[in-house]
């Protein structure tokens, strides 16, 4: 099999994409699509978002030390895209998308997105200026999850939503279950 050889570059696709919500003080609410978020550290439970310093967000997030990662399903699929190309400085995006500024359950500025599922709540707790984008690793504080999508069980349905994840400039909702973690050496 033959491979071209192309500059370095990201491409380790398909990743999740989720609505960052912040606030501060000296700033009113405001959401940023980010595609580069990731689990870092399961205890203490933490994560990073990578964010460019021009983004409104950036300011306000290095202002208040806090943000919420919301998970985006299908449903949010048309919000996620247009927080990602319009900007903060110039419209209210809770109020031109009709979504719920929430009170967080551990944060003082930053406000969770109520109609997202999923809700985890952060802290800053140091910020890596690595060149076109500054990565905010954070400390998970809290996590809110949407009780009306729990099964029988206690089970939170997440992968019946429909999440989406973000490939090549592109958003897919994940579909078919391939099987689950240790599938391949369970005994038959």
């Amino acid at each position: 099999m033959s491979k071209d050889i192309w500059k370095p570059g990201n491409m380790l696709y398909p990743i999740p994409v989720v609505m960052v919500s912040c606030g501060s003080e000296n700033a009113r609410n405001n959401i940023i699509t980010v595609a580069w978020a990731g689990t870092i550290c399961s205890d203490p439970a933490m994560v990073s978002i990578s964010v460019r310093p021009e983004r409104h967000s950036y300011n306000i997030i290095r202002e208040s030390g806090e943000f919420v990662i919301n998970l985006v399903t299908k449903d949010l699929a048309y919000a996620t895209d247009w927080c990602g190309v319009k900007s903060g400085r110039d419209v209210d995006k809770f109020e031109k998308l009709n979504l719920t500024a929430g009170k967080a359950n551990a944060l003082e500025y930053a406000p969770i997105i109520v109609e997202s599922p999923v809700n985890i709540e952060c802290k800053v707790k140091d910020v890596l200026e690595l060149g076109s984008h500054h990565m905010f690793v954070a400390e998970v504080k809290s996590v809110q999850v949407s009780g009306e999508h729990m099964n029988e069980t206690g089970k939170f349905e997440f992968n019946k939503l429909g999440p989406v994840a973000y490939s090549h400039g592109e958003y897919f909702e994940l579909g078919e279950k391939l099987g689950k973690f240790g599938y391949s050496v369970k005994k038959k």
